[in-house]
């Protein structure tokens, strides 16, 4: 460690000179200044930093300059996203830092050629861009000598490290990279790149996996200005205005209307939003493009290149384009509705504001009374400037099966004692994960013989296709159709279309145009289509159920009782407000506690406690709940007959009681879970349980006072 010299004469000399004369900065900005000392020593870091906040060079000036100084040699930096997209967006910048010293940077991923995968087995990069999943494919393919190609390796940036963390590919994630210290026989410097989080050292310590504690970590977040910091009472700067338009049809015609001749961004929040809010727009001769997971991926490059080069233009996007993906010079963004967390919208918030002298801005268009609610509540939280912990997904045992798997594939035979080696001892990757390794020598999915495992049949037979290309993956989607129009891929549109009973010709909704479907190739499962003027239908399934926070709810409940979010509100969304707060507030919130209102024989529990505790309380308070109800954010329905005695004693039972109770859980959902075919029924079944699970929620609402309403 260095004291007393300015960390920027750290910096490689050559770097220092292009970051004057190539890129023209007069200076670092903070975040990039602070990164240099702990990336340059080898720490483990977490670089935090609002969206456009300068993090890819703050992990890449210091990471190229150690490169230089300790002379590392063939593939030493691994660059993680979560997004193909995202790679693509940055290959030639990281490439061009790279090339200041003479160094390369290449991509890798999905949609990568084999011809070009051939070049970097070849000629390896000093920087590689690529996927967990792709990492993993390289480590179990064939084609690839991971200890040739890999084994040099000496740091890793993760970026959108917070994207991975709240999501089971961060389970897949941490494995892979302890798999892949295995092969490197050495420590890995971890960087991680995040957007605010609510626990950014909780976030270090995750990314440290087996060795956090043992290494030394650090988070460098000096520039936390416009984004409000945790506990601060004054909301952070930025021009945000809550509108109630009362539908899409009229979302699009106040986006038609307003700021002519500027550059918006529109999020939506399904895929189905996205294709009729574009095709209202296409009809008001708006220049309008799209984006979203089901789309092409050319469809998609050609929009966000056209919309990063256009002026008076609209892009309308799901959360594909909230994380870094540079779309150019933006104007303004227009929330549709709302997203479900704080973190979202600082990221998308984030997207404006980049030109010196202009300010983040977002304009919220709510379609619905429910989401007008939704929005306030959130932007109440956000003008606190508190943001969501990111929290791993529990138990995630389906994982553990796929990494059992993946590292047998990749070893070709695994002892039968050590096999938990592989992973450092990282829980719950290690001998926790006993009984999943029990199960699949049971099925079949690995052989045993003389202390040695081996990939068994079953596995052969249900993820060995394409060499094994579907145990990489650690998420499933619903199986969806391919849309051609002669002989380009317009994008993906799911089979419930196709089957549904409708009068006329069948007409989709993709890429904010109307087709009609000329053919359907069912074994292939394709459809062939020729534009036509307007109509047709967008719709997906699948998408999580995961409902709204606690945290969420309880500021919606805030707004009903009268709390204002710091923003500026139209005329049609206070009267929207103000009508909630009159009429339908006095039967679903009361300011003492939650309410249990009866309505006829409908019976609510209003507890404002959020998806995972309402359904927390439903299965805790079994004898009196509504045994056919769905978990709802808001309430929970109680049996008609419900009596005060009834109440009072299934109360007394759920606090005598140690535990709370997990969630039932169906078994569709048990389905929707990857790998759950190699798992026990009972554990698989266990893991979905957990994770509709919300104990703090649920214990924080029992404890509050309840009132009775009867109308």
């Amino acid at each position: 460690m260095t004291h007393g010299v300015d960390p920027v004469d750290r910096l490689d000399p050559v770097v220092l000179h292009h970051v004057v004369n190539t890129l023209g900065w007069p200076d670092l900005r903070p975040l990039q200044r602070a990164a240099i000392d702990p990336v340059m020593d080898g720490e483990d870091t977490v670089l935090l930093a609002p969206t456009a906040g300068g993090k890819t060079e703050a992990a890449c000036l210091p990471i190229l300059s150690a490169m230089s100084a300790g002379n590392w040699t063939g593939t030493s930096v691994l660059y993680l996203c979560p997004l193909k997209a995202l790679l693509n967006n940055l290959v030639t910048r990281i490439d061009g830092y790279a090339q200041w010293l003479g160094r390369t940077a290449a991509l890798w991923h999905g949609d990568t050629k084999e011809s070009q995968r051939r070049r970097i087995r070849t000629d390896r990069p000093d920087i590689l861009l690529t996927t967990p999943e792709s990492l993993e494919a390289m480590l179990i393919g064939v084609k690839t000598d991971h200890a040739h190609m890999l084994g040099g390796v000496r740091a890793v940036v993760v970026d959108e490290v917070h994207a991975f963390a709240g999501d089971d590919r961060g389970w897949h994630l941490l494995a892979v990279l302890e798999r892949l210290e295995r092969v490197t026989g050495r420590a890995i410097q971890r960087i991680g790149l995040s957007a605010t989080v609510g626990n950014p050292q909780e976030l270090l310590t995750w990314l440290q996996g087996s060795r956090a504690g043992q290494r030394p970590g650090r988070v460098v977040a000096p520039d936390t200005s416009g984004v409000g910091s945790v506990g601060t009472s004054s909301p952070p700067p930025g021009d945000v205005e809550l509108d109630y338009v009362g539908s899409l049809e009229n979302a699009a015609k106040v986006i038609a209307a307003l700021h002519k001749g500027e550059k918006r961004l529109v999020f939506c929040d399904s895929r189905r939003q996205v294709e009729e809010l574009g095709a209202a727009l296409r009809a008001r001769d708006i220049t309008v493009f799209l984006s979203h997971a089901s789309l092409s991926a050319d469809e998609r490059a050609r929009s966000e290149q056209a919309f990063a080069e256009a002026r008076d233009c609209v892009i309308v996007a799901t959360s594909t384009l909230e994380l870094g993906i540079d779309v150019g010079d933006l104007d303004r963004v227009i929330q549709i509705d709302s997203p479900a967390t704080v973190a979202s919208f600082l990221q998308r918030i984030g997207r404006t504001g980049r030109r010196p002298g202009s300010l983040r801005n977002c304009l919220f268009l709510a379609t619905e009374k429910d989401t007008l609610l939704q929005a306030a509540g959130l932007l109440l939280l956000w003008g606190r400037g508190w943001v969501e912990p990111v929290v791993a997904p529990p138990e995630p045992r389906h994982l553990v099966a796929q990494q059992l798997l993946a590292v047998t594939l990749q070893e070709h035979k695994l002892g039968d004692q050590l096999w938990s080696e592989q992973w450092n001892g990282l829980v719950p990757f290690d001998g926790s994960a006993a009984p999943v390794l029990r199960h699949l020598v049971e099925e079949g999915f690995l052989e045993s013989d003389g202390g040695m495992l081996f990939i068994g049949q079953a596995a052969e037979h249900r993820f060995g296709r394409r060499h094994f290309i579907e145990l990489t993956a650690s998420f499933t989607a619903p199986p969806q159709f391919t849309v051609l129009s002669g002989r380009t891929e317009i994008g993906r549109m799911d089979p419930a279309v196709l089957t549904e009973e409708r009068p006329g010709p069948r007409r989709l909704l993709l890429a904010g145009r109307s087709w009609q479907v000329t053919f359907i190739d069912w074994g292939r499962k394709r459809v062939f289509v020729e534009p036509v003027e307007s109509g047709g239908v967008a719709k997906w399934s699948g998408g999580s159920v995961a409902g709204l926070s606690h945290a969420l709810t309880r500021a919606m409940r805030e707004v009903l009782l009268g709390a204002d979010p710091p923003v500026s509100r139209t005329r049609r969304a206070e009267v929207c407000l103000q009508e909630w707060r009159a009429e339908e507030a006095p039967r679903m919130v009361h300011p003492g506690g939650t309410l249990v209102a009866r309505h006829g024989n409908d019976v609510r529990w209003w507890t404002w406690a959020g998806y995972r505790a309402n359904a927390t309380l439903g299965a805790t308070l079994g004898s009196i709940a509504d045994p056919v109800q769905r978990p709802t954010d808001c309430y929970v329905r109680l049996r008609e007959d419900l009596t005060h005695g009834m109440w009072r004693s299934a109360l007394q039972a759920a606090e005598s009681s140690p535990a709370l109770v997990l969630p039932e859980v169906d078994h569709r959902a048990v389905a929707g879970l990857k790998f759950a075919a190699a798992l026990p029924m009972r554990l698989a079944t266990a893991t979905v349980a957990a994770r509709l699970a919300d104990f703090e929620g649920a214990r924080a609402t029992l404890a509050e006072q309840i009132r009775f309403q009867s109308s």
